[in-house]
């Protein structure tokens, strides 16, 4: 079994909203980080939000603050990203990860790809 799964990728217009979830095969210790990066063609993998599973810290690169939320469904075992206002700057895959650190995964996913249309 994967160790987490991504849902909820697709095709949207710019200006519409997509919920990524990414569930875990296991139960997150409360001091697992699970969030996403996203890539986008002919870029580097970079970091969009994260959470601390245990305490319920949110963490957010500056391009996506008060457009995306990242939430978690404890019971089963999830995130959530709700990304709003997208714009084209947004396409890319998504990808889920858990980590210690807000930023550093150990663990992927296998993305999840998000095209937001003009």
């Amino acid at each position: 079994q994967a160790p987490l799964t991504e849902s909820g990728g697709g095709l949207v217009q710019a200006g519409g909203s997509l919920r990524l979830s990414c569930r875990s095969s296991i139960r997150p210790y409360s001091s697992h980080v699970i969030g996403w990066f996203r890539q986008a063609p002919g870029k580097e993998r970079e970091f969009v939000s994260s959470m601390r599973w245990g305490a319920g810290q949110k963490y957010y690169a500056d391009s996506v603050k008060g457009r995306f939320t990242i939430s978690k469904d404890t019971s089963a075992y999830s995130v959530h990203l709700q990304m709003n206002g997208l714009t084209p700057e947004d396409t890319a895959v998504y990808y889920c990860g858990r980590g210690s650190n807000p930023q550093e995964f150990r663990v992927w996913g296998q993305g999840t790809q998000v095209t937001v249309s003009s």
